[in-house]
């Protein structure tokens, strides 16, 4: 299972309505497996929702200009923040949460 977390330290929010997207690399390309939005707890944990989840690298991209385009701010300075990780053992929870300010952000491995 693959979730993340989005926290918003310029507002001191959950990032409530952000668009993820989850890929994995497959030789030199990458293929979609799951695609949603933040809820009200700035979660998603529906990616890999009734898919399984095999050893290799993964991506995360979260849509930051959007996110930032509706809370005022004209022409972000990210516009999206990519998370690249290594999958090794299927059977763990890979729990990636995000934390993002209008010109920063930080990722970490969570539990």
């Amino acid at each position: 299972m693959i979730t993340t977390h989005v926290l918003d330290i310029a507002q001191g929010t959950p990032a409530v309505g952000l668009t993820i997207i989850l890929e994995v690399r497959l030789a030199d390309d990458w293929s979609p497996v799951g695609r949603g939005v933040t809820d009200t707890k700035g979660r998603l944990t529906t990616l890999t929702e009734g898919r399984p989840v095999s050893p290799g690298t993964y991506r995360l991209t979260f849509d930051l200009a959007d996110y930032h385009r509706e809370r005022g701010l004209s022409v972000p300075f990210f516009p999206e923040a990519t998370i690249t990780f290594n999958v090794r053992d299927p059977a763990e929870h890979y729990h990636v949460p995000l934390v993002i300010s209008p010109f920063g952000y930080s990722a970490y491995r969570g539990a």
